[in-house]
């Protein structure tokens, strides 16, 4: 059984770096990209991931609050990627449910075990 992943980051380049990473690792599948708050929302909607890698810093924030991702996000495990690792951005992150904030700068060596980390944990587990 596969680990189903979520990316959402509006990078193009980002999103096809952390594929290449994953698509490395057997027991994870991507499911889709998004690139938007919208998009994701949606996207968790049609493809049930048990992981999302969340970039902090997603267009159109004016209109979706912490608290409306918060909401929708608790069926996944909220692993939030940023640049930022400093006080502001770990409070983002709590605020949107994630459960680790880990740093664009170091991701490749933090990513596939913080996805590991989620599915071993029994509130989140990997749909079939």
């Amino acid at each position: 059984m596969s680990i189903k992943v979520l990316m959402a980051d509006d990078s193009h380049a980002m999103r096809s770096a952390i594929r290449r990473t994953l698509e490395e690792e057997p027991r994870i599948e991507i499911v889709a990209e998004a690139s938007t708050f919208a998009e994701t929302i949606q996207k968790i909607a049609d493809f049930k991931p048990a992981v999302l890698l969340l970039d902090l810093h997603l267009p159109e924030k004016r209109d979706i609050t912490p608290a409306l991702v918060k909401a929708q996000l608790r069926c996944v495990c909220t692993l939030a990627v940023s640049l930022s690792n400093d006080d502001e951005a770990r409070a983002l992150a709590k605020s949107y449910g994630a459960v680790a904030l880990l740093d664009k700068m170091t991701l490749y060596g933090d990513m596939i075990p913080a996805i590991m980390h989620c599915s071993d944990n029994k509130h989140f587990s990997a749909s079939a």
